[in-house]
Parts: C-alpha cells; structure tokens; sequence
C-alpha cells in the first residue's frame, strides 16, 4: 500500500511540474485576450480534454514505439532526465515558454488554439510525453496504472481550473509570485531529472560492464 501511495504521489508531483498550469497561465491570458469568458472557458476546456487524451495515448502506446524503434526504456530515461533538466534550467530563470504567436497570427489561431499551441505543446510538451511513458513503463500493476490515469486525470482537471481561473489568479499572485511558483517547480523539475538520468544509465553502464 505504501509503495501504491508513494507512485501516486509521484506521478502527481512530476505531471503537475512539467505540465506546469501556472507557467501556461499568462501565455493562455494573452492569447484569449479578445475573447469573452464563455469562449475563453470553452477554449480551456478543449486544451485540457485534448492533453489528457494525448497523455493517455502516450502511456499506453509508448511500448509498442519502444519496439518498433529498437529504443530501450532506460535510454529514454536518460533522454528523459536531460529534457526535463533543460526544462527545469528555464522553468528556475522564470522564462514562461518559448511558444509565442506574432499579433499577425493570433487571428488565425483563434478558433482552434485549444489544440494547438495551448494542448500541444504547451500543457502536453514533451516533458509531459516522456513521464507518462516512463511512469506507466514503472506501473507494474493494474492498481499502479489506474493510479497514474487517476493523477494525470486530477493534474489536467487543475490545469482547466487554474486557466478557468486565470485572470483572477494573477492578479492575487501578481507577476512576481507567478515567477516564484515557477522557480519552485523548476527546481522540483531539475530533481526529477537527476532521478530519471541516473535510473536510466546505471542499468546501461552495469550491461556495458558486464559485456567487457
């Protein structure tokens, strides 16, 4: 039981900090700044639908594009803890993302910008991608995997109530406080990175050892 609580608590902490709902809330500000509340709800709602669905997909499939490409997990653990390091490296500087529309293109985005960029990339990123793979590689049980889509599912539902919220939550937090909470996961981040590198090569080099 305590090892079940110990992977949910897990799954939730490293989702919440790579899908980082706070970082994407002034981005999702700015971009659905033209539109009224019942459309910019109806915008949040779509991203976080289509992140989950994505995320899922991702955990349950990731075996299979394992085999077909011939990729062991533990080097896609090693890949997994420098993409969340350089994560966490502009997460700790405050940098709130690197995915930026032109004043030219927010028009053209407008009506479908649930799905891309706000679910893809920036709430279901990369980061996001390699966890579920990795986490749902490391549920070993039935009760351990319904735990992870549980986690995934309460971080999304968090994510949807904190854009929901948005306009609210900056201005109680204010710019400062945003780019506090960022610092915070960031550094969260960076130690999930390090368990992730390190989990992933030390069964490498022990093979490498072995064969010499």
């Amino acid at each position: 039981m305590n090892e079940i609580i110990a992977f949910g608590i897990l799954s939730f902490t490293s989702f919440f900090t790579l899908i980082n709902p706070f970082g994407t809330m002034p981005i999702f500000m700015t971009m659905t700044a033209d539109l009224d509340a019942s459309h910019r709800t109806k915008t949040a709602r779509k991203a976080s639908i289509v992140s989950f669905i994505t995320i899922i997909i991702f955990a349950f499939s990731g075996q299979l594009l394992f085999n077909f490409f011939g990729i062991s997990v533990n080097s896609f653990r090693v890949v997994g803890g420098v993409i969340f390091f350089l994560m966490g490296m502009d997460m700790l500087q405050a940098r709130l993302g690197k995915v930026k529309l032109k004043e030219s293109e927010v028009k053209t985005y407008v009506n479908d910008i649930s799905v891309t960029p706000l679910a893809i990339p920036m709430i279901c990123g990369p980061g996001a991608l390699t966890n579920a793979i990795v986490m749902m590689e490391d549920a070993d049980s039935i009760e351990k995997k319904a735990i992870l889509i549980f986690a995934v599912f309460v971080v999304i539902l968090l994510t949807y109530i904190i854009l929901y919220s948005s306009s609210k939550i900056i201005k109680i937090l204010g710019q400062t406080g945003i780019n506090v909470m960022m610092r915070l996961m960031g550094l969260i981040v960076m130690v999930i990175a390090v368990e992730f590198f390190f989990s992933g090569l030390k069964p490498i080099l022990l093979d490498i050892f072995k064969a010499v």
